[in-house]
């Protein structure tokens, strides 16, 4: 059957599932664990507790059978003793050691695998108290998992880089991936890949796809991340098999055990076909997102529960429906969290958790003398810390909620615990963090009022680049060399979603690099999404120099500008501002070296967010149209060293209160 690509039209029709029997069946083996609800069944090794086979609609397993049991469906982590360097770990797959039946009655039943630490693991496992859940319900057609880690007091030091829920499918069955109404498609096999039918390219995770199996993917570049999304948009994505048409879809109805807050990249489906429910990453982010342990610290945290989805539909109907489907399910699981049927006392029901509403201004006199409606703003709760330490904090659990026009935010189902209130509005730069800290208690009802949120601010404005919102997608960006390309992003809003966009570079400024002259330019076709390296002949990299041009009526050469630089993402750069004179030693400012992020090789268009306040003295400056910011991203030696800019503002010296809502 021929599944049509592009949105599906929403219809009515049927799903055509197996007789139902009366109530749950538990059966536990000597190997496995079989749960069975007449709909679906889902059997986990016993006690490692691995999902080893999915039997749905006449498809005895949805999973991969050509792999091993351990590898078909699973939890696991990625972590390493304290002091090492990187982001490369060890794989450890979470075998339990022990089963436990948890509830078994005629409606639920739940089931926990557990692998408990002591000091003879020393070295050999991570030190956690690990405990798997899986739950199945009568009459649904899925199953639920959920995973709770606790480090006790006096336990070793160690670092996490991932955790994840990994789905390894049938790759004979599953060949549609969709993540988003915009982003389906046939997808190329696992073979494809392997040397012979497969290139390699720059790094290992993207293949030239040469010789396919099937020949419409010939020509196209495969890597994971071209599929990765931000964490608030991970709400639901699969593979649906054309024949029989079925679904397999992953849903997550809370990101409030994920870290990082909204905004956080994560993989979700790629060739293999795979489906993963990632809880922690350093994926465009790097080393700053590593969760550190130190030894005798407590820490226990419940990621989860999710939802895998399961629906058919007859021959007759177009399979897109089953995505259209799985959306409608979502929104149900969305509105049903938190959940009340986990029985583990770690996971919080409704009348447990609090509430928090209130409404966020944004005071800018320079744009409007009364209060701005932050419209849009994103509002979260968030461990304590800094203005913006919430990008980076891993341990603990978030909460997020977007203003609305008026600026009233609500957010709801909140844990238990001490938070402070974290905001950035689209808009306008810099992090707001509320001044005091806020004590959720079990049903609490919390009104805070009115916050304003003063973004960083000194005089007028007298020019700016981009749009102040977190990304550089305003920005140009190129198209991909036609040797590789990914057919989903051709003519797509995700144009930036194509591989060796860096090499470009050089081909576009052959002879200088970007200049960008105010009121003339245009920076949705004139400024680069990434101030990347330049590659040279001889197949190395240089650092580059982007320039500024612009007029200055006036200079007060007495008085102190302030050049705002705020970046959607930097690699392993250090970014240098010089004024007029390219050559001066040492630069006016420098950040040094910054980020391990490597969002340019990974096809994104923002990681982490970067503000820097430039003091830039007016006697730098000249009267008229002869001033030049020279911005120097020094690191050469590889292609993906550079950043990317979220927006760029100078702004004049300070002008009397009373004038200051003249001038933006």
């Amino acid at each position: 059957m021929k599944i049509s690509e592009g949105p599906a039209h929403v219809g009515c029709f049927i799903f055509f599932l197996l007789p139902m029997v009366s109530g749950m069946q538990l059966q536990v083996q000597d190997k496995h664990v079989v749960m069975d609800n007449g709909i679906l069944q889902v059997t986990l090794s016993n006690p490692e507790g691995i999902v080893t086979g999915i039997q749905f609609q006449g498809i005895d397993n949805l999973l991969e059978v050509r792999n091993a049991e351990y590898d078909r469906g699973y939890w696991d982590l990625v972590w390493s003793k304290p002091g090492k360097k990187g982001t490369k770990g060890t794989l450890d797959r979470i075998e339990a050691t022990n089963f436990t039946v948890i509830v078994e009655n005629e409606e639920q039943v739940e089931v926990s695998f557990t692998r408990l630490w002591n000091s003879s693991l020393e070295g050999q496992v991570v030190p956690l108290n690990i405990d798997k859940r899986f739950i199945m319900l009568h009459g649904s057609s899925g199953f639920y998992t959920y995973a709770i880690f606790e480090h006790l007091g006096e336990w070793p030091a160690f670092n996490i880089d991932n955790i994840r829920m990994a789905f390894k499918l049938n790759k004979d069955k599953f060949h549609f991936m969709s993540i988003a109404d915009n982003r389906q498609r046939l997808m190329p096999l696992p073979d494809d890949r392997l040397p012979g039918r497969g290139q390699v390219l720059a790094y290992p995770e993207a293949v030239l796809l040469v010789n396919p199996v099937e020949p419409e993917f010939k020509g196209e570049v495969d890597d994971k991340y071209l599929y990765s999304c931000k964490s608030q948009d991970i709400r639901v994505h699969g593979w649906i098999c054309a024949d029989p048409p079925v679904g397999f879809w992953q849903i997550t109805p809370s990101i409030e055990s994920r870290s990082a807050g909204p905004l956080k990249q994560y993989l979700a489906s790629h060739v293999g076909p795979t489906s993963l429910a990632l809880f922690h990453s350093v994926h465009y982010s790097g080393a700053d997102l590593i969760l550190r342990f130190g030894h005798s610290e407590p820490w226990k945290k419940v990621f989860g529960p999710i939802f895998i989805y399961l629906n058919s539909l007859s021959n007759e109907d177009d399979p897109l429906l089953l995505w259209e489907d799985a959306k409608q399910q979502m929104i149900f699981e969305v509105q049903s969290w938190p959940y009340d049927f986990p029985a583990s006392k770690d996971f919080p029901q409704s009348d447990q958790r609090g509430t928090l509403h209130g409404r966020l201004l944004v005071e800018d006199r320079y744009i409007n003398m009364d209060y701005i409606a932050a419209n849009g703003a994103y509002v979260g709760l968030a461990p304590p810390g800094n203005a913006g330490s919430w990008q980076r904090e891993c341990k603990g659990y978030q909460f997020w909620a977007r203003a609305n026009a008026d600026g009233y935010f609500y957010i709801d189902h909140i844990r238990t615990g001490n938070y402070s209130l974290y905001a950035f509005v689209p808009g306008f730069i810099g992090d707001y963090k509320c001044d005091f800290n806020i004590t959720i208690i079990e049903g609490s009802y919390i009104d805070i009022g009115d916050l304003v949120y003063k973004p960083p601010r000194n005089g007028p404005t007298l020019w700016e680049i981009g749009i102040p919102d977190r990304y550089a997608a305003e920005f140009y960006v190129p198209d991909p060399d036609p040797k590789y390309i990914n057919k989903l992003y051709v003519n797509h809003t995700d144009r930036y979603r194509q591989y060796g966009l860096w090499e470009r570079y050089a081909e576009l400024y052959p002879d200088e690099d970007l200049i960008y002259i105010v009121n003339q330019s245009d920076y949705r076709k004139d400024w680069l999404f990434a101030q990347v390296t330049r590659k040279k002949d001889n197949q190395t990299y240089e650092g580059t120099t982007w320039q500024i041009k612009f007029e200055l009526d006036n200079v007060n050469e007495s008085a102190v500008y302030k050049l705002r630089l705020a970046l959607a993402s930097a690699h392993v750069s250090v970014l240098q501002v010089r004024i007029n004179d390219p050559s001066t030693e040492p630069p006016l400012f420098s950040t040094g070296q910054i980020g391990k992020e490597n969002t340019i090789a990974r096809h994104g268009i923002y990681g982490l967010y970067w503000l820097f306040n430039v003091d830039v003295p007016g006697a730098l400056f000249v009267k008229g149209n002869n001033n030049t910011i020279y911005l120097t991203q020094a690191l050469s030696g590889s292609p993906f060293r550079g950043v990317m800019y979220d927006y760029i503002r100078l702004e004049g010296p300070p002008l009397p209160p009373c004038n200051s809502s003249n001038n933006t």
